[in-house]
């Protein structure tokens, strides 16, 4: 009988440690050649670490949520073999599911190591990387998942539907009055815990200002109401995000210090004439920023399809780390739910994001009248150690006059 110590594998350059995000198996478990034994995670790229032999568990090398060196024992294997204990060297991976972040590793392919695999092993239920780590934080055993995408796939719709299903069988609630004193320890784990560790990282280390100002976007939606009536059939749809993603770029070579990323520990503010707009994104799993590239070379149907299929990939956990990385100003909106006015975070290491509160229609005086117009505010936020409050206040309203007057992003 052979010992195979599987060990944390590469997963690229400056990748030093990785977190353990959930184990697919446990102790005296049988597992068979290239079936997935834990999940890992390194910035934002959740990797299936498969086995390269069939065999018994022996020994876990961690628990779930710690932090693992790369090249430290992940696993230990018996297996049926003649012969000395071997060490299996760590695995160069490939992440098959990037996760809310900015910048996942995308890792080397090896051909003396088990390879990351992108689907389920046989007789496991087929589910994203991201769907099975909220499966397994919420108790829900995915073989009693009916899958309604493509091959069986479970989606988290499917987990929402589940959910719905057992709490409809379980039996009624407390009194509505009746005190309560339960407790529930949640881990921060996983993609929430990289989100907490660079919101706190960026608030430390970024003296924020906020900056709101109101847009008058009557025209701009009448504008875009027609735009897609014309051409809704022949081009993507057309939202708020790509037109005010036009507005940025118009307004940036006037004022570049605000598309721009600032090294604070060699005091170096590199400012880009390319803008690479970060499109903050909700998913399932956290917030994730994919990277509209070279916005100033796109016009707003262009961008929307862009914006579109990143929105996309983020939430269904197919985005690279090239897609989620190397932003240089940020956009961020709730949409419907974007409220009167907002603080956002800037996604450090930039200096700039501009943040979208909700379209409401008010009485507002215009040429001495009191008449109806769809307002929205602008809240942006930037860092005061290289942007003063001047020049902030500046590109906000040349912002704000394209998007006022919206004839002015279709010309130069």
């Amino acid at each position: 009988m052979a010992t195979h110590a599987i060990k944390v594998p590469d997963l690229g350059e400056g990748i030093a440690e990785v977190e353990l995000v959930a184990w697919r198996v446990q102790p005296g478990d049988t597992v068979a050649e290239d079936q997935v034994l834990a999940d890992v995670m390194t910035d934002k790229a959740t990797v299936e670490i498969p086995s390269p032999v069939a065999g018994r568990v022996l020994a876990l090398g961690g628990e779930v949520g710690q932090q693992l060196a790369v090249g430290a024992e992940l696993i230990r294997i018996d297996v049926e073999a003649q012969g000395e204990a071997v060490q299996v060297p760590a695995a160069h991976a490939r992440a098959s599911a990037p996760v809310p972040a900015p910048a996942p590793a995308v890792a080397a392919a090896a051909t003396s190591a088990p390879a990351v695999r992108i689907s389920s092993s046989a007789g496991k239920p087929l589910a994203a990387p991201a769907v099975r780590h909220r499966a397994a934080v919420l108790g829900i055993d995915l073989q009693q998942v009916p899958g309604s995408a493509a091959d069986g796939r479970i989606l988290h719709e499917d987990l929402d539907a589940w959910l719905l299903r057992r709490q409809g069988a379980q039996a009624p609630g407390p009194p509505r009055y009746a005190e309560r004193h339960d407790e529930e320890a949640v881990p921060v784990t996983g993609v929430r815990r990289r989100i907490a560790q660079r919101m706190q990282d960026a608030m430390r280390r970024i003296p924020h200002f906020t900056y709101v100002e109101e847009v008058d976007v009557t025209e701009l939606e009448l504008l875009r109401a027609r735009l897609n009536e014309r051409w809704g059939s022949e081009r993507a749809h057309l939202t708020l995000l790509p037109l005010l993603v036009r507005a940025i770029v118009l307004a940036v070579p006037r004022f570049p210090q605000v598309n721009a990323r600032f090294d604070d520990e060699t005091g170096v503010l590199t400012r880009h004439g390319a803008v690479h707009a970060g499109i903050a994104t909700q998913t399932a799993v956290g917030l994730m920023v994919p990277v509209l590239r070279h916005a100033e070379a796109r016009d707003p149907w262009s961008s929307a399809t862009e914006i579109a299929r990143l929105a996309e990939a983020a939430r269904a956990g197919r985005a690279t780390r090239d897609e989620l990385s190397g932003s240089t100003i940020t956009v961020t909106s709730l949409g419907a739910l974007g409220g009167i006015a907002s603080t956002p975070i800037i996604n450090a290491p930039e200096a700039a994001i501009v943040g979208v509160n909700r379209i409401v229609q008010r009485p507002v005086m215009k040429d001495g009248a009191v008449v109806a117009r769809r307002m929205m505010n602008l809240s942006s936020s930037f860092d005061h150690r290289v942007v003063d409050g001047q020049l902030a206040a500046e590109f906000v309203q040349a912002v704000r006059a394209s998007l006022e007057c919206p004839a002015l992003l279709f010309v130069e």
